[in-house]
């Protein structure tokens, strides 16, 4: 019997490793929003959305870095492949850098936009800034090589420093739970950063790109870019807007409602990780790179109708089970916000699917409805529902787009 399961375990690919591994660490990092949820109420469950929110964009930002460090670990012929690590790992430094000097400079606005109570949030935010950044080149290069145990191992050091430390200082009443939280997110960021490829000496040595290899990352980066900030917008706008505009208890409310919503699109966007460097290796090798995407496809969609099903039949349960009875009310709205989730997860996968390939229409798709979204909850943000039929109807529209965009690449 022993034999038998070390046998199966043997049988398990890197891959499929980091799947179980990252499904472990997004159970982790919700049972980290439920707990916080359960345990702080509605009220300020609202102002620490806002900071799980904005490391959210921070992770959309560095994930333009780990993508791009992704792709060209593959395309950028081996003997130039350490020359391309120092200069990503120059660059990254200096642009994180900057991000986090503006973090703390505008401290004050930050908390007047939010709501907030200390601006020492920001000033550790802007702190951790740089690391997350050079933890999320490393993990690029993770990821480009298929070394999915050593990217395993950062994501769940990562969530685990973060519930570790978080839990340890709301539970001893050391600081304010906004305070808390992030120094729980600043702790991870450290401990994210092992396994790492990162030593300062690489800073030192002067490593310089050929023309054209410049060229493609430069075009590659900024459309990734564009794409990362649409993935931004879209996911995360809502929340904000919502803090900006309604008081903090329906704020509250409505962040335990996306948190339960958002399941399937961080459980594909685990599929994604898995899915680019397999796209771009393909395309190399002279292979089918769609046999790839449509096996991942089903997998895909039988899992959002899944989430939307459970979200219509059970909403009430859900919430309660999830966040407790206070947060009850939103039950009307939760299968609401799960088809907007999925309509948009499904979209995302198109959308990454061809950026893989270099064709960038659909990130113009994407982007355009990104801003669209932010336009249409600043016009009609009367109730929540309403916010959250904008979001079905403009991602319904998004999914259109990219689906006749596959369907003419497939003819073509």
């Amino acid at each position: 019997m022993q034999v038998s399961i070390l046998n199966n375990v043997k049988k398990i690919s890197s891959a499929q490793w980091f799947m179980i591994s990252v499904m472990f660490v997004n159970a982790g990092n919700y049972l980290y929003n439920l707990i916080l949820g359960r345990w702080l109420g509605p009220i300020l469950f609202a102002d620490v959305a806002v900071l799980i929110t904005l490391l959210l964009v921070l992770s959309f930002l560095a994930m333009t870095i780990q993508l791009l460090c992704a792709k060209f670990v593959i395309e950028i012929p081996p003997e130039r492949t350490n020359n391309f690590k120092k200069v990503t790992y120059k660059y990254t430094l200096l642009f994180s850098g900057i991000i986090g000097v503006l973090c703390m400079v505008f401290s004050d606005q930050l908390i007047d936009i939010f709501h907030l109570n200390n601006k020492l949030i920001f000033y550790l935010f802007g702190l951790g800034v740089p690391v997350y950044f050079v933890m999320s080149v490393s993990r690029g290069l993770h990821q480009g090589k298929q070394q999915f145990i050593s990217l395993s191992q950062s994501y769940l050091l990562e969530m685990l420093g973060r519930l570790s430390l978080t839990f340890i200082l709301i539970g001893f009443d050391v600081v304010h739970p906004t305070i808390a939280v992030t120094f729980g997110i600043l702790f991870s960021f450290v401990l994210g950063l092992f396994p790492n490829q990162f030593s300062l000496s690489a800073l030192k040595v002067k490593s310089v790109l050929m023309e054209t290899e410049t060229k493609a990352i430069y075009k590659f980066l900024f459309i990734t870019a564009l794409y990362e900030g649409t993935q931004i917008i879209i996911n995360n706008s809502d929340i904000l807007i919502v803090k900006h505009y309604f008081e903090s208890n329906s704020a509250g409310l409505y962040a335990s409602l996306a948190l339960i919503g958002r399941v399937v699109y961080f459980v594909i966007w685990m599929l994604v990780m898995v899915l680019l460097p397999k796209v771009i290796l393909a395309k190399k090798e002279g292979s089918d790179p769609e046999k790839i995407l449509t096996g991942y496809l089903k997998f895909i969609v039988a899992l959002t109708l899944t989430l939307v099903v459970g979200c219509y039949l059970f909403p009430d349960t859900i919430i309660a089970m999830l966040f407790g009875k206070q947060y009850v009310s939103m039950g009307p709205l939760l299968y609401k916000y799960a088809l907007a989730t999925s309509l948009f997860a499904l979209a995302n996968v198109f959308v990454y699917y061809f950026l893989s390939l270099s064709k960038y229409i659909p990130v113009i798709f994407a982007m355009f409805f990104g801003l669209l979204q932010v336009a249409g909850l600043i016009l009609f943000h009367k109730t929540l529902e309403q916010v959250v039929h904008v979001q079905i109807l403009l991602m319904s529209i998004l999914l259109l787009f990219t689906l006749l965009y596959y369907f003419k690449n497939k003819s073509n």
